[in-house]
């Protein structure tokens, strides 16, 4: 897919971590070109022929070190911008203990309470209202 300009739309996948009451999140480096310097949660880019799901469990894998199990078919939010569309799925079970497995991605992980949430700069200002709807889906 691509822009009316001609230049393509991101196609990335995200994993809303959802532990004992707090989000991970990865802090993306400084030196990042695309979102430097922000909070954000563990995915990336969706690969020729991957599913959004399969590049997810790839993603985790590759970025935290988790093995997380296939997700539901449905997303848990889909986020669509000029730059970037992001399908992110909330991950209640996995196997590992997250960590910083792509320093050149992240030089931080946090587990967050929504206080936290609310002080960090996030990659997008829609994260506090959909991780504290995540919070709530997964406390059921």
């Amino acid at each position: 897919m691509a822009l009316p300009t001609g230049r393509p739309i991101h196609r990335v996948v995200a994993g809303i971590l959802i532990r004992h009451g707090r989000v991970l999140l990865c802090h993306r480096s400084a030196d990042r070109t695309w979102y430097p310097d922000v909070w954000d949660f563990p995915g990336g880019h969706i690969e020729a022929g991957e599913t959004a799901h399969r590049a997810l469990v790839r993603e985790l894998r590759e970025e935290v070190g988790i093995e997380a199990e296939a997700p539901p078919e449905a997303a848990f939010e889909r986020l669509v911008t000029s730059e970037v569309d992001c399908t992110l799925c909330l991950i209640t079970t996995w196997v590992g203990t997250p960590s910083l497995v792509s320093p050149e991605e992240h030089d931080e992980l946090a587990w967050c309470s929504m206080k936290m949430v609310r002080q960090f700069r996030l990659a997008d200002e829609t994260y506090p209202g959909l991780i504290e709807r995540a919070l709530e889906v997964a406390d059921r």
